[in-house]
């Protein structure tokens, strides 16, 4: 099973060999293709050969390209992820609003109440029961917004009064950072199992080609905000928010990794829309830092 984050970071030269992505720059370094869950490209100097992207699909790779401020721009995903997926995208297509909705509603809960968990490990009480609070409020489609209302109260206590999320800080810069390999993370899922990640529950911007990634992602999003709670600017960001995807978490019933997670979160969440069983889903409860 995949389970490496590969973070390159400075100018080198990607290609594929029997089996091995091969990074070289001052060495030489191969690393299993197999091993490899996510490939983040930081640094605008490193080239690949098409050879490898190619590869890099066929397992199912996601890879996340960064900008000149090493800041993450794009992701690559396969085209075709699935042997079905002309029967899951007919599934897709036919989800019910009321399935949509009721799903949602169940994402919006838990996003919330690991918002309430993040508030309650800084120790912040307060504010912690009016999120559980919210948390029980919210109707299906979240009709009455508490998303938004939980948000504000959340990130308010958790980084100061008057934080916004559109102010130029670096705890803005972190956050954006590990939402987007979050982000890359639930798209791989999504193709993989052969999911348009265009076609969202909730979100659906036109010029947004991850609209259901963006759905998704949104219960594990308080892990990296709890992170970056824990960070100082002079902290080597970019690192510690790659390896989270390996933090231990717990499930409904086994003990994982948060890439693995993710995997059966999406899974779950699919499963859901497609057949109507909301004792499918299966959210994250808990995880160590």
């Amino acid at each position: 099973m995949a389970f490496r984050t590969v973070l390159i970071s400075s100018r080198s030269k990607l290609e594929v060999s029997l089996g091995y992505l091969v990074c070289r720059n001052e060495k030489e370094t191969r690393v299993l293709l197999d091993e490899i869950s996510v490939l983040m490209i930081e640094s605008t100097a490193v080239s690949l050969t098409a050879s490898l992207l190619s590869e890099l699909s066929k397992k199912n790779i996601s890879v996340i390209f960064c900008d000149q401020k090493a800041l993450p721009e794009s992701v690559f995903l396969p085209l075709y992820g699935n042997c079905s997926k002309n029967r899951k995208i007919k599934e897709q297509v036919s989800w019910t609003s009321e399935a949509k909705e009721i799903v949602w509603a169940e994402v919006v809960k838990q996003k919330i109440l690991r918002q309430s968990d993040v508030l309650k490990r800084h120790k912040l009480s307060s504010t912690c029961n009016q999120l559980v609070s919210y948390a029980s409020d919210v109707r299906p489609g979240d009709s009455t917004n508490r998303e938004a209302f939980a948000a504000k109260v959340y990130f308010n206590s958790l980084f100061g009064e008057g934080f916004s999320r559109a102010d130029d800080l670096y705890v803005n810069a972190f956050l954006n950072y590990g939402y987007s390999i979050l982000l890359a993370t639930v798209s791989r899922e999504i193709v993989a199992s052969g999911f348009l990640t265009e076609l969202g529950i909730k979100h659906c911007n036109e010029h947004n080609v991850l609209n259901l990634s963006c759905d998704f992602m949104e219960p594990f999003r308080p892990i990296v905000d709890d992170k970056v709670k824990r960070m100082s600017i002079k902290d080597d960001f970019k690192r510690e928010l790659v390896d989270l995807l390996n933090i231990k978490v717990q499930m409904k019933r086994i003990s994982t990794t948060l890439d693995n997670a993710i995997h059966i979160c999406v899974g779950s969440l699919l499963s859901t829309l497609s057949n109507g069983d909301l004792d499918k889903l299966d959210f994250i409860s808990d995880y160590e830092l």
